[in-house]
């Protein structure tokens, strides 16, 4: 076995050597997951691939795929990575690169053949993948990042979802057991089990399942509500060489979020307030004695100045928090559009010179659930929410609540649905197939605008400087 295979000791991860490994890293998010506030689509992944499909035709299309997968994450962009100090990436997928609905548990070695090529780019920069399947047949949540178009998970309702998911994990631990690059297998992304009784169930199957095949990679498991409530392994042993993961976004880096240290929402959120955020999110861990694993958190950027400058001190406090209680941090998210990624499509780029209004009508209607607000649509929010308060005052539904339950069918679906037509129309215009790959290429590192200032806050906590 390679010395670079990593597994669980106690509240430790250590290489095959005995040598402790701390994670550190970043997510690829928006590349084998797609998500609307990342590339700038509207809506879900589904809906975007099919409007582009419609404008460009299934030859353009299909060459836009290409030339954009290349781009999103290369060896360039895993050397950057590794030049900060990083020594691994989370990789977001959805199950559709691996079968399609029409044709449930034939296995696509298209996607197989792409998640090679980015686990081979981490090999040769030394970093460690860890696979994330980020949407599951059915949706496993309420939102757009597991490519749901209702607000319905139905993954718990059916069987036949499940048990698509168990197929999809028996094909990528055949295909990579004993490969040490593959630092584990992280089974769900932001599990949304309203019930929390069907959670565990489905990881002891897909545990299982796992371990018939490839006894010996580490897995690494969500809690319930998105990363957040463990409670459904209590009173259980903890799985043997097994890492919980939970989520630690923080209000004042939201799209929404006030000054820090300040008042967001009417709490108060300093350092002290971030650490014991942190802490209930991981208590179960250091009750259990199992590694801390932070697989998402970072905060939206808003080309301010002055709330950019709060928002750096934000994640230096959080990663110095991480760091001193010997957590292992996975970052939200690598490349975008420029809200959140520590490098971006440039704004004169052709990608973004193209989506352009389609931009600005989702920013104008609030559309996007992650990095956007209703500030202009606040005429519409405002009677809807006040009449679910005042009608339906008990009405809480899961995860969130009744104002983000609304927010989400009427900004996310209501608004956000219908505007993939108006993103198809940016494309349909388009007659060439130089002009597809330099939309594509439009993601390239060497064509996108680093976040120089993140860049140093993340080096100086990965002990590069």
């Amino acid at each position: 076995m390679s010395d670079r295979f990593l597994r669980v000791s106690g509240t430790k991860i250590l290489d095959a050597n005995g040598k402790a490994v701390s994670l550190r890293g970043y997510n690829i998010g928006g590349f084998m997951n797609m998500e609307n506030f990342l590339t700038g689509f509207p809506s879900t992944e589904s809906l975007h691939r099919d409007a582009m499909l419609r404008a460009l035709g299934p030859e353009r299309y299909a060459l836009y795929l290409e030339h954009f997968m290349a781009a999103f994450f290369s060896d360039e962009d895993a050397r950057y990575l590794a030049s900060l100090g990083m020594n691994h990436v989370r990789i977001p997928f959805n199950y559709r690169h691996f079968e399609n609905d029409d044709r449930p548990f034939e296995m696509k070695e298209a996607g197989f053949r792409l998640l090679d090529s980015v686990i081979a780019m981490c090999e040769r920069h030394g970093l460690y993948a860890i696979l994330d399947l980020h949407a599951l047949p059915g949706a496993q949540n309420m939102h757009w990042h597991s490519d749901n178009a209702t607000h319905k998970a139905l993954f718990w309702q059916h069987r036949h979802f499940q048990d698509r998911a168990v197929n999809i994990w028996e094909k990528l631990a055949t295909r990579y057991k004993g490969n040490a690059t593959v630092a584990g297998y992280n089974i769900m992304n932001e599990p949304g089990d309203a019930s929390n009784l069907k959670i565990k169930p489905f990881y002891d199957r897909a545990i299982d399942a796992i371990r018939a095949i490839d006894p010996d990679h580490i897995i690494f498991l969500d809690g319930n509500r998105y990363g957040q409530d463990f409670s459904a392994f209590e009173g259980f042993d903890p799985y043997p060489n097994t890492v919980y993961a939970a989520h630690d976004y923080k209000l004042p880096g939201y799209s929404y979020g006030g000054p820090y240290p300040g008042l967001t929402r009417g709490i108060f959120v300093d350092r002290a307030n971030v650490e014991a955020t942190f802490l209930k999110r991981t208590e179960f861990m250091r009750q259990t004695g199992t590694p801390i694993w932070i697989g998402e958190f970072g905060p939206v950027f808003t080309g301010d100045p002055e709330r950019d400058a709060d928002r750096y001190h934000l994640l230096e406090d959080q990663l110095d928090i991480y760091n001193e209680h010997d957590a292992h941090w996975s970052l939200w998210a690598y490349k975008d559009v420029g809200g959140q990624g520590l490098v971006y499509a440039a704004a004169d780029s052709a990608w973004r010179a193209r989506i352009k209004p389609v931009v600005d009508k989702k920013a104008r209607l609030g559309v996007d659930s992650w990095g956007s607000s209703d500030a202009d649509v606040r005429y519409i929010m405002g009677p809807v929410e006040a009449t679910m308060d005042t009608e339906y005052p008990g009405f809480d539904p899961f995860p969130f609540g009744r104002q983000n339950w609304a927010q989400q069918l009427v900004r996310s679906i209501m608004l956000g649905e219908p505007m993939a037509e108006d993103f198809g129309a940016l494309f349909a215009d388009i007659d060439n197939d130089e002009t597809v790959i330099e939309l594509a290429e439009s993601f390239a590192l060497g064509n996108c605008v680093r976040r120089q200032r993140l860049a140093e806050v993340i080096a100086a906590r990965t002990g590069l400087s």
